[in-house]
């Protein structure tokens, strides 16, 4: 009986040493980022920012690869389908976990096809409208709605700016409200500046640079307490629908069964990048908080996350099938 231990001893010792060793040298070539939201929006554009500093930390090309549609579930299942190597990444945000209630098969099981790796932080929502609406204030905004109704752009179906949206202006405020969603924030933003919708409900990020620069105008933001990148726009708290928050966040995932020295390498690498001043400055003023944690405390989250999203999938109603 003790050959068969013997054997199975070292085996056990070469898989520890090969996934150790695999850890050290990796990467020694290109790592595709894939990013499930189209270009210009939130996840893009905190992908592309921590990508620079990350391709500069791993000593390789970081490619960023935009694969929107399906609230970010076309980017989820290639990704899922990725070899389990760390040369193929997932860039998504709260969707990954809505859209595990929110469609009957998406495709993927985020607790069974994916490790998640490393959170980049999170923002609260942003209701905002054309710079020549006349509309002043979200109060303004939900009185002169009232019996006629209004459509609001959104980053994609069962985006957490969509539920927010759904929940503020339909549930809370009783409109008769359209959801317009586009496959990402990026053009959804893009809608609102070329005034083809009434409101735009999106994350704060690729927003807030149109509102400092006058193209937009900020109604409310779905935080607690007022943001330091956008001092003068109310929380919509303050305009009337008291505890009102929603926040969305951007993290990378990688396959199941990524070896684990590459998960801490990556995760050390995001981590460095969200600890160096330029990017800490570049996120705050886009009003996104960055929460560097370890891939435990990252994997946690997402579970919380998920059965916080399905509660409130079931309160509303919303469903994408």
């Amino acid at each position: 009986m003790k050959a068969p231990l013997v054997r199975g001893a070292l085996a056990t010792a070469a898989a520890i040493l090969s996934c150790s060793a695999h850890g050290q040298v990796y990467p020694t070539k290109p790592v595709r980022v894939v990013v499930a939201f189209a270009v210009g929006g939130f996840a893009d554009g905190v992908a592309r920012l921590v990508g620079q500093k990350l391709s500069e930390r791993l000593g390789q090309p970081v490619v960023i690869d935009n694969r929107g549609g399906a609230g970010g579930n076309i980017a989820a299942k290639l990704v899922a389908g990725a070899p389990s190597d760390g040369y193929t990444l997932l860039v998504n945000t709260a969707a990954i976990s809505i859209n595990a209630s929110l469609y009957r098969n998406p495709g993927f099981d985020i607790s069974r096809d994916f490790v998640p790796v490393a959170l980049t932080g999170s923002t609260p929502g942003l209701f905002a409208v054309h710079a020549s609406n006349p509309t002043g204030s979200l109060q303004e905004l939900i009185r002169t709605a009232k019996g006629k109704g209004l459509n609001y752009a959104t980053a994609g179906v069962g985006s957490s700016s969509h539920l927010a949206g759904d929940y503020l202006f339909r549930s809370l405020a009783g409109l008769n409200a359209t959801h317009v969603p586009f496959q990402g924030g990026g053009p959804a933003t893009a809608a609102a500046l070329a005034n083809q919708v009434e409101v735009l409900s999106l994350s704060m990020p690729p927003v807030v640079p149109h509102i400092k620069a006058g193209r937009l105008k900020g109604l409310a933001v779905s935080s607690l307490k007022r943001v330091a990148a956008l001092p003068d726009v109310p929380t919509v708290t303050e305009g009337g629908f008291a505890n009102f928050e929603e926040r969305s966040w951007v993290g990378y995932f990688a396959p199941a069964k990524t070896p684990a020295a590459i998960v801490k390498k990556l995760n050390g690498a995001v981590n460095e990048a969200l600890g160096m001043a330029d990017v800490r400055a570049r996120l705050d003023a886009l009003g996104l908080e960055p929460q560097p944690v370890s891939p435990k405390e990252f994997s946690d989250y997402v579970r919380s996350e998920v059965a916080k999203w399905s509660k409130i999938i079931k309160t509303t109603g919303i469903t994408a099938d």
